[in-house]
């Protein structure tokens, strides 16, 4: 009797626990903004609760976004020098790559084989005066250009003029500049030796900072959930959908089937507990989506794979930013994939096998040619001028982006974090009871 009460006690207190843990508290959040988001939405355009949203919505992506470059340099350099006790080094950066482009290949095909069911452009009503060519173009010379850093920081400014007529500076920085740079950084600190060391040992304190203001600044994920949901559901709601419902469609139902059906399957393969990585992964895959922003949710996605799935942080700090460039099954797999059908179908160009082994091509090589400018936009005109097909119907797609963003990096970030666990167990250094012990609470270090 009295083991009983105490089994019935012990389950309550572990359900009251789930009902305030981090993913449930994110799971309110999206409840909340989605309440917010059709309140604001009858209040009209432009009422004080749309602009409200907006504004702690954009600060909590800055807020993410500021931690990534002190985050990249520390942990590179500090990882560098751990690597020293790694024999196998480089086989993980093989491996990585190789299974960045096995997924990618999935991805792709699954795309493609949606589009054709689906036949997304087929009787669409979108308007042709629509269609217009973007600005910014991928090409295979972007990614080279994006390895050759401008300045030290990797940072660059761009000047945009306001209505006003005044000039907004507006900074941003190129992760693989940082990366590439932290490893050059760090592997001439092991060859200077023991001058160096009090440059690790400041590099690793300096990390250990970082990760505690980042881990107060993912406790406020659930506030940040809230706003960006609400002003996603207020800003566009389901009218912007209109004639192109049926490609919105095609791309999710992609999207599903490879965060449900591919990467279940590359986990059972490799021995991996399928329901305890998607457990794990939920705060990253619902950052994601609201988020909209691979580089920023990165912080989050490092830390789950170093202190929920066990990869180690030498690896996970050199994998998850690489990741975050150039591992995008969302923006450079499924979403071109269906948008060039979408494209042929609008202009009635039928496209053959050689085409659609080049669109394969082109998302498993050319994610990499626009790392230097990374965008499923600029990945779709990569795809488009390869094919021959007008970049014009890039226009056609703009008043739906925001929508499919959302499920493409949600797909993208879940990617990220599965890689890299992936390789750390085929190569045996997985931290295995980090992966097999119950998810933290809270999640991620605090």
């Amino acid at each position: 009797m009295y083991a009983s009460l105490v089994e019935q006690k012990v389950r309550e207190r572990r359900n009251a626990m789930k009902l305030r843990s981090f993913g449930a508290q994110v799971i309110y959040g999206l409840i909340v903004g989605l309440v917010l988001g059709l309140v604001a939405r009858s209040l009209g355009e432009g009422s004080w609760l749309a602009v409200g949203v907006d504004e702690v919505g954009s600060a909590y992506v800055s807020l993410l976004k500021l931690l990534v470059p002190p985050l990249v340099v520390t942990a590179v350099v500090t990882s560098i020098a751990n690597l020293r006790q790694v024999t196998n080094a480089a086989r993980l950066a093989w491996q990585t790559l190789l299974w960045f482009a096995i997924t990618a290949l999935a991805s792709v095909t699954t795309g493609i084989v949606v589009g054709l069911i689906i036949n997304p452009g087929v009787g669409a009503g979108v308007d042709a005066a629509a269609a217009k060519a973007p600005s910014t173009v991928g090409s295979w010379w972007a990614f080279l250009q994006g390895l050759v850093p401008d300045n030290i920081l990797g940072l660059s400014v761009s000047l945009k003029e306001s209505s006003e007529g005044a000039l907004a500076a507006t900074p941003s920085f190129n992760v693989l500049q940082l990366l590439l740079m932290s490893i050059a950084f760090g592997i001439a600190a092991i060859k200077v030796g023991k001058p160096a060391e009090p440059v690790l040992a400041f590099a690793e304190s300096f990390l250990a900072i970082i990760q505690k203001v980042l881990w107060w600044i993912i406790r406020l994920a659930p506030i940040g959930t809230a706003a960006l949901i609400a002003h996603a559901v207020a800003e566009y709601g389901w009218g912007s959908l209109g004639s192109l419902g049926k490609f919105v469609i095609a791309i999710y139902i992609g999207l599903a089937l490879v965060i449900g059906v591919i990467y279940p399957l590359v986990l059972k393969f490799n021995g991996l507990s399928i329901t305890q990585f998607f457990r794990k992964i939920w705060p990253v895959t619902s950052l994601g989506f609201v988020t909209r922003s691979s580089m920023g949710v990165m912080p989050v996605t490092e830390q789950t794979a170093e202190k929920e799935l066990g990869v180690p942080r030498s690896y996970a700090s050199f994998a998850v930013p690489l990741g975050a460039t150039t591992k995008m099954d969302g923006c450079a797999a499924v979403y071109p994939a269906v948008a060039a059908i979408f494209v042929a179908q609008f202009y009635g160009v039928d496209l053959n096998i050689t085409d659609y082994l080049l669109i394969v091509f082109v998302s498993v090589i050319g994610s990499a040619a626009t790392a230097g400018t990374t965008g499923a936009t600029v990945m779709l005109t990569l795809t488009l001028s390869t094919l021959g097909l007008p970049l014009e119907g890039v226009g056609l797609l703009l008043a739906v982006e925001p929508i499919v963003d959302m499920g493409r990096t949600a797909v993208n970030v879940t990617g990220q974090a599965l890689i890299p666990l992936v390789v750390s167990k085929r190569e045996g250094i997985l931290e295995t009871d980090t992966f097999a012990a119950p998810k933290k609470e809270p999640a991620l270090v605090s």
